[in-house]
């Protein structure tokens, strides 16, 4: 009966230490926390062309021939400090880089400021300067150096171009693989270039709140970095109390054997 009683309290403390060493919380893994009715007012973001944009502009229209002087090809590569880059759609179309002053400089109609606008509003401000040599011309604008970059407790970290200007922390997130477990959920950083100063906005993955943060919808070159939670940067002292832990259940468990003999 002894020996039963023995074993019993044994399994009840070797448990209960490791119940104690390894238990984690997982309200701290849980994302969106707290009222689950749908949230009316998630925040509205459009975004805007700014400089350092890499653009292509496609213009069309019913007589192709009165387009061609402002559909203009390069055979050329440039990196984003040029005018021209190839590009997968067409290896000869010529891009357009914002300069500081939100300009570009485009074939026929010169300088041209898109900085601080829409993709929409751009498009309709060239289809009204293009009709005084284009009958029914059409726009379209494309960022072809959208990018983001993901660093810290994810899986895959890095620098991600995209091919759509509208993109949500979540889904910049999912690109990278989604956090790791060791990934602090509750302040996540975006770090954004804002007229020439970087503004830090820290963002809570555990809470909906986060659909009516400004850094909801990202913008070009917004950069996420995930914080290491306390099991990553304690890990060490972890692994020293998960020994102490050990040891202490060895001596428990020697002690009851002694006293139950």
């Amino acid at each position: 009966m002894k020996k039963t009683s023995s074993y019993i309290v044994s399994i009840i403390v070797v448990l209960f230490l490791i119940c104690l060493s390894s238990c984690a919380s997982k309200k701290k893994l849980y994302y969106f926390q707290g009222n689950e009715t749908i949230l009316k007012e998630v925040y509205k973001y459009v975004p805007t062309l700014k400089p350092d944009d890499l653009l292509i502009i496609t213009i069309s229209a019913l007589d192709l021939e009165s387009t061609l002087p402002f559909n203009q090809q390069s055979p050329y590569n440039a990196n984003a400090a040029g005018s021209e880059s190839i590009t997968s759609t067409n290896p000869r179309l010529k891009t357009y880089l914002i300069d500081e002053n939100g300009e570009i400089d485009f074939p026929v109609l010169g300088k041209l400021k898109l900085g601080g606008l829409t993709r929409s509003q751009a498009m309709d401000f060239m289809r009204e300067k293009l009709r005084v040599y284009i009958k029914d011309p059409s726009v379209n604008i494309h960022i072809s150096n959208f990018r983001i970059t993901v660093l810290g407790e994810v899986s895959k970290p890095g620098t991600y171009t995209l091919s759509n200007e509208k993109i949500t922390i979540l889904e910049a997130l999912g690109l990278a693989g989604d956090l790791t477990i060791y990934g602090k959920r509750k302040d996540i950083i975006v770090i954004r270039d804002k007229d020439g100063n970087k503004t830090f906005t820290h963002v809570d993955l555990t809470s909906n709140e986060i659909f009516r943060s400004p850094v909801y919808y990202l913008s070009q070159n917004d950069v996420i970095y995930v914080h290491p939670n306390g099991a990553k940067t304690n890990s060490s002292a972890y692994s020293a109390t998960n020994s102490v832990f050990i040891s202490l259940a060895g001596i428990i468990l020697s002690v009851i054997s002694i006293i139950t003999r």
